[in-house]
């Protein structure tokens, strides 16, 4: 998994507290906790890996498209976003095969992706083309797709839709605004979403998950930092990664109380080019994790 476009060399400082767990990544992404190991995505590199407690990763999959979020099953099976061919593909004893065909439901880009208990499956949907680099503010939104395949829309007009997380009870969705630099809580319900409030004012959050107090660790790619930010939005803590962008997180472990942080060393342009190199750090935190992812 070494780097095919490697960048120079820069001296780092490094982040109080974090471990580095994995350097050797491009793009890495939808980090989440499963059957002790970390799984997540090197985008750049299409594939599907995960990290063991001995630092070993193994590549579990490549693919034709660029992936994105990934989410289990309540059967532990693995879902996984295709990016621009706006599918959802299933992992299951070391295949790939198809999932669900969202072409006629997105309006652009998908995203991230979570998985409930139940097994229904919520999208990101950018609302545009990302490849085209002619960004539409608010034209988002969220697809839900339900064991059958069957895919509904269930949130519009977010601005670039990007990490989600569920709390402990299912009964409440929290989505990242990229460029709405806010995040928005949602009330789930039986008929899809109902939209509760925009919350917190922050530079660019990324990925995102939550904790048994209800706080959000919110990855902030414009900021260099990882936040846990309460139900207000106010900033109740900062892991500061300086020089890196704060990609995504989540809390995992046998006590769901490790942090795992996921950077990257790139701009947006450079992104868009291919060229980045990401690492895995983790730390320990004072309060465990708690609903999706």
């Amino acid at each position: 998994m070494t780097p095919a476009n490697p960048l120079p060399p820069r001296n780092q400082p490094s982040a109080q507290g974090l471990q580095t767990l994995f350097t050797d990544g491009r793009y890495l992404e939808s980090p989440r906790w499963h059957g002790e190991r970390l799984w997540f995505v090197d985008s750049l590199a299409r594939t599907v890996c995960s990290l063991g407690s001995a630092n070993d990763v193994v590549v579990h999959c490549r693919l034709d498209d660029i992936p994105s979020g990934l989410g289990f099953l309540p059967d532990g099976e693995l879902l996984i976003v295709l990016m621009f061919g706006k599918q959802i593909v299933k992992y299951s004893q070391g295949q790939v095969e198809h999932y669900a065909d969202l072409t006629n439901v997105a309006a652009g880009t998908l995203d991230d992706m979570i998985v409930d208990s139940r097994g229904y499956a919520y999208v990101g949907d950018l609302g545009f083309d990302l490849r085209s680099g002619q960004f539409k503010r608010n034209g988002g939104g969220l697809i839900r797709v339900a064991a059958d395949g069957s895919a509904t829309r269930v949130a519009e007009s977010l601005d670039f839709p990007n990490g989600i997380a569920f709390a402990q009870d299912e009964k409440t969705l929290v989505v990242a605004e990229s460029s709405g630099d806010c995040l928005s809580r949602f009330i789930i319900s039986p008929g899809g979403l109902h939209f509760d409030q925009q919350f917190g004012k922050f530079g660019e959050p990324d990925g995102i998950c939550l904790d048994r107090e209800g706080a959000v660790w919110v990855s902030l790619f414009k900021e260099d930092s990882f936040v846990r930010v309460d139900a207000t939005g106010t900033i109740l803590e900062r892991i500061a990664v300086p020089g890196r962008r704060a990609v995504a997180s989540v809390l995992g472990g046998a006590d769901r109380q490790t942090l795992f942080c996921i950077t990257a060393e790139t701009t947006h342009q450079q992104l868009m080019r291919g060229e980045s190199r990401a690492q895995i750090g983790a730390v320990q935190v004072a309060v465990p994790g708690a609903g999706i992812p």
